[in-house]
């Protein structure tokens, strides 16, 4: 897991050591990940106690903008 937030991803690009930035955990407990990037919003924070558990909890109970 590399820790990236929207701005070290957008740094690594932008200096060239990346083409692309691949953000899995924020993906998870931000399903519009996409949009609060765009917008510069805060992420809600994730719970990896709640990854990969089978059921909706971690899943679809974060909250959207």
């Amino acid at each position: 897991a590399s820790g990236f937030d929207r701005q070290s991803a957008v740094h690594i690009v932008e200096e060239g050591a990346a083409d692309a930035v691949a953000i899995g955990r924020h993906f998870i407990s931000n399903p519009d990940l996409v949009r609060r990037f765009k917008l510069q919003k805060p992420v809600n924070d994730f719970d990896v106690d709640t990854f990969y558990l089978g059921d909706e909890r971690g899943y679809v109970d974060y909250p959207f903008l």
